[in-house]
């Protein structure tokens, strides 16, 4: 396989983009950042003309697969209408309903553009509605790369201090310092520091904000009763429980993770799996809290909000999901399942330490000694040099997917995506044992 053009591609960006990329989450794509020209279903196709089964979709958007024709259709049509109106359209208020239809928590919409958009402005709405300052957030979980929150999302173990008490870790320079002042870091599921934390300062904690998977560290599930405690401390307390379900939304149900679980937060804030890949978000809530935006008393703006294109292909992504009564999410968990364990099987019969992960169309890999993940600091401890040996290994195979372990499918993966990927990833991974 000739990776020569890309190459070419990247040292050519390099001298007009900064680091030859524009996010710096895809400096990690091994061997080196690629460059690509189309994708259809699971396939994605880079300048050397080379075929990738891809598991990285866009970081996560791509739950229909590249180019889904329905979406792609009622997006060609809003075109010829109109790119952008700065007002109101029917598309809006219809794609408003069918949010409230299937998302338990969602009684009032307001569209944003990016998923980073929609957590500020759940966070304005929790402060707003109880007139306070502090909200817990945890250690892993990404909220977005602004100053208020982009706080102990990856931070070095030796510098996040003691896991009881963890140092607030600011992950850029020019990050404002005092953004660490509003916040309250914790580890994900204690919820005995958590109950610690809420008796000494519940009368200053506007909100809890959390995955209610923790996808961007190790796929790592709740433990039972975790985020039921959430709910009864943040009742107890007065505080609103805020589920950033920008990835999990619409991707592990159709009412997302809240629905799965069956804990219903006040605000949730959605993204990823809400248009097949168009820059839509919102955040949702309950009326009590949402009407503070109603009455103007708390600011929400923005150019882009609703747009007319990007809200015609949130409208059919939705219905596609919504179609048969969620029919596609069997597809999705079948392929998850499958994915899995032809993974734990391969791993155990090279003799490899590993922990899978999975919920639904979401499968997390991880090269380590430890039986199990609870945290963030259980997940930082994995092989992470292998790891990426790996990845690089898969590329060469035909097979792309993202450095820290998570794989996202589609429903345009079938059985025979799935397993020719075990077949890679069987001989990529005893590439990595020479």
């Amino acid at each position: 396989m000739s990776l020569n053009a890309s190459r070419s591609w990247y040292e050519r960006a390099s001298r007009v983009v900064a680091g030859g990329v524009s996010s710096d989450v895809r400096r990690s794509e091994k061997p080196f950042p690629l460059f690509f020209e189309r994708g259809e279903g699971p396939y994605i196709f880079d300048v050397d003309g080379n075929r990738y089964i891809d598991y990285v979709l866009g970081q996560g958007p791509l739950l229909l697969g590249h180019s889904p024709r329905q979406v792609i259709e009622a997006v060609h049509a809003q075109l010829d209408k109109g790119l952008i109106f700065a007002a109101q359209h029917p598309q809006e208020v219809e794609l408003a309903e069918l949010i409230c239809q299937v998302v338990p928590s969602a009684e009032r919409v307001r569209f944003n553009s990016t998923g980073s958009e929609a957590v500020v402005s759940a966070l304005r709405i929790a402060r707003g509605a109880r007139n306070r300052r502090l909200v817990i957030k945890f250690e892993g979980q990404w909220h977005g790369w602004y100053d208020s929150l982009f706080v102990s999302t990856s931070p070095p173990l030796d510098k996040a201090g003691p896991r009881e008490a963890p140092i607030p870790y600011m992950q850029s320079r020019g990050q404002v310092a005092n953004a660490v002042e509003n916040l309250i870091v914790l580890p994900w599921n204690d919820l005995s520091l958590v109950e610690q934390v809420f008796a000494g300062r519940g009368d200053e904690i506007a909100a809890v904000l959390t995955e209610p998977i923790m996808i961007n560290a190790g796929a790592i599930m709740p433990q039972p009763g975790f985020l039921e405690g959430l709910r009864r401390l943040c009742d107890q307390y007065g505080a609103l429980l805020i589920f950033d379900e920008v990835i999990t939304g619409f991707r592990v149900a159709l009412g997302g993770a809240q629905a799965y679980f069956g804990v219903t937060p006040d605000l949730t804030t959605l993204a990823k799996g809400i248009a097949a890949g168009f820059t839509l978000s919102a955040v949702v809530g309950k009326a009590e809290f949402m009407d503070l935006v109603s009455r103007g008393e708390v600011a929400h703006a923005g150019t882009y909000n609703s747009n007319p294109v990007v809200i015609a292909a949130g409208l059919a992504a939705v219905k596609c999901l919504a179609a048969d009564n969620g029919k596609i999410y069997h597809h999705l968990f079948a392929m998850g399942e499958m994915l899995s364990n032809g993974f734990r099987t391969i791993l155990r019969q090279a003799g490899v330490p590993a922990i899978v992960n999975n919920i639904g169309p979401v499968v997390q890999v991880c090269l380590t000694d430890l039986p199990a993940m609870r945290d963030y600091r259980d997940y930082a401890r994995r092989d992470v040099a292998r790891y990426d040996r790996l990845v690089t290994e898969l590329v060469y195979r035909g097979v792309r997917t993202i450095s820290r372990g998570t794989w996202y499918i589609s429903a345009a993966h079938t059985a025979e995506e799935i397993n020719r990927t075990l077949e890679a990833f069987a001989e990529a991974l005893t590439a990595t044992m020479v």
